[in-house]
């Protein structure tokens, strides 16, 4: 017998907000497939807000709004019978984030849980990266946002230790020097201190900027790139100007600037945990909700 359920998974994040449609395949005797057939994309970048003023504005709460009524029709028409909605760090850190979601509520009916960096991390974990893992090594697993990073320590299929840093794009992008400078020796550390032990780790990269660059190599999906690539296209990129890279690379405006922090943070861990090569599995915290939804854990 088969059965097929529509999902939706809306990602508010600090630089973007999401929403993935997909089919869950159930068959008889079988594991169940999960299949994306719709994502739609919305570059409002709540964190230049969160980081900066410390306050969503006016403006992008009514964008956000507009994109939730948006959302919510594209369901419909897809005939989605369960969803969930996610924000992250934007929204937590915001004095008015609480405000705002019961804003978002009211006028379109979509109901927002702003979760912590460890639930993110937890909700990412639970996608299909047991397909990628073999159960005799050990990888780190690095999701970067806009606004945090998360860092996930897996050893013979097992996590070992996970972590959320405020070291997102758009937060690098904002913050002085000095500050980026303190976070990332507090990432330094714990990625050293948490892989001291294991010989011979690979890095598993998630975001849309680690996608791009993924893209952009020409490789086929399930192979993995090297640090010596990545690092080449991260001078390539810092060399560029902004509009540079929207003109010559075709990048949309909105990851033409975060696409360089992104690169530097993939390059430090790579470099500190000693992995000399990066799997780009296409899988984030939208693909977690939709698998988190059907196992029943949201």
């Amino acid at each position: 017998m088969l059965k097929i359920t529509k999902y939706g998974a809306i990602d508010i994040g600090s630089n973007a907000v999401r929403l993935l449609v997909a089919n869950v395949i159930e068959e008889n005797d079988k594991d169940p497939q999960f299949k994306k057939s719709s994502l739609v994309r919305v570059p409002i970048r709540l964190g230049a807000d969160a980081f900066v003023s410390g306050t969503i504005s006016t403006e992008n709460t009514d964008r956000i709004i507009d994109a939730m009524k948006a959302f919510k029709l594209i369901m419909k028409v897809h005939g989605v019978e369960r969803y969930k909605a996610c924000a992250t760090s934007a929204m937590r850190e915001a004095t008015n984030g609480k405000e705002v979601v019961k804003m978002i509520l009211k006028e379109s009916e979509v109901d927002i849980d702003i979760i912590d960096g460890k639930k993110e991390a937890a909700i990412i974990s639970s996608t299909d990266l047991n397909q990628l893992i073999e159960s005799d090594s050990t990888y780190l697993y690095v999701d970067v946002g806009g606004g945090s990073t998360e860092f996930t320590l897996f050893s013979r299929g097992k996590i070992v230790n996970s972590k959320s840093f405020k070291i997102g794009t758009v937060r690098l992008i904002n913050n002085k020097k000095s500050d980026n400078k303190i976070i990332f020796k507090k990432v330094q550390y714990w990625i050293e201190e948490n892989t001291k032990n294991y010989k011979r780790i690979t890095l598993i990269g998630s975001g849309g900027n680690i996608n791009k660059i993924f893209k952009m190599s020409g490789r086929e999906q399930g192979k993995p790139i090297s640090y010596i690539y990545l690092n080449a296209q991260y001078q390539f990129l810092k060399k560029m100007t902004y509009k540079e890279r929207i003109s010559e690379l075709g990048l949309n405006p909105d990851r033409a600037d975060v696409i360089v922090p992104a690169t530097k943070i993939y390059l430090s861990a790579m470099k500190w945990s000693g992995a000399r090569k990066i799997f780009v599995p296409k899988i984030g915290l939208s693909d977690g909700i939709i698998k988190s939804l059907y196992l029943n854990k949201l």
